[in-house]
């Protein structure tokens, strides 16, 4: 035996619509949760579709003292449903107007598109010329390295983090004086503490002899190594 089919939401709001067309009264939503199981429709749903009819302006609602009452009109439903149905009248014919213009747009974008071999072979290069743009974007990244204006951003970093970091120096030598100074009885155990931390006697300013940090050309590291590795 085949399991009887649901109400389709739509038919549920038929159902509690025809309710109010029939009796033109104003019900409480107990009562209306009563009356919605003899039309088909269960009460556990009959809140929601009470709900979807009032937010669709097919139901009104008001309070009155503390309970909500619920009515509908033939006359104020059918009224509503015509300016809904001018609305999408009117949005279908604005639809179809836009839809002309765009044919219309789409006509005029093919005239000199036509199919021909000059506009295959055109095309063919298009292809070409942008599979070989794409090649040489990629190329471009792997020398950005090389690239002036990066290696001058990489000196100005460099002399940036030396500057800080001969800073921290400077300020590591004024704690071990300040120590130094104020526990001149616990060296030996400053001494050890120093050493634990990587403080050892050759801890010194770092000095940058090894990178050039002008932006001439006879200090450029990638200039420099092009010409060494230049045939004589």
């Amino acid at each position: 035996m085949s399991k009887k089919r649901g109400l389709s939401l739509e038919e549920k709001r038929e159902k509690m619509l025809q309710i109010f067309y029939e009796s033109q009264d104003f019900f409480l939503l107990k009562e209306l949760e009563k009356m919605g199981p003899k039309r088909g429709v269960i009460s556990q749903s009959v809140k929601d579709v009470i709900q979807s009819l009032v937010d669709d302006d097919l139901v009104s609602k008001d309070k009155i003292g503390i309970s909500i009452y619920f009515w509908s009109l033939p006359s104020c439903a059918g009224n509503q449903l015509r300016s809904i149905r001018q609305k999408l009248e009117s949005d279908l014919q604005g639809s179809n107007k836009k839809l002309a213009e765009l044919v219309d747009q789409c006509d005029s974008l093919k005239k000199g598109r036509e199919e021909s071999e000059e506009r295959t072979e055109a095309l063919t290069q298009l292809k070409d010329i942008e599979k070989k743009h794409k090649e040489l974007k990629n190329e471009m990244v792997q020398f950005a390295d090389n690239d002036p204006a990066t290696l001058e951003a990489m000196r100005n970093a460099i002399e940036v983090a030396h500057q800080s970091a001969n800073r921290w120096t400077d300020n590591i030598f004024t704690l071990r004086q300040w120590c130094s100074n104020n526990f001149p009885q616990a060296k030996e155990q400053l001494e050890h503490l120093y050493t634990e931390a990587g403080i050892t006697d050759d801890f010194d300013y770092l000095e940058l002899s090894s990178f050039p940090l002008s932006s001439s050309h006879d200090s450029d590291p990638a200039r420099q190594l092009i010409e060494d590795e230049a045939p004589a």
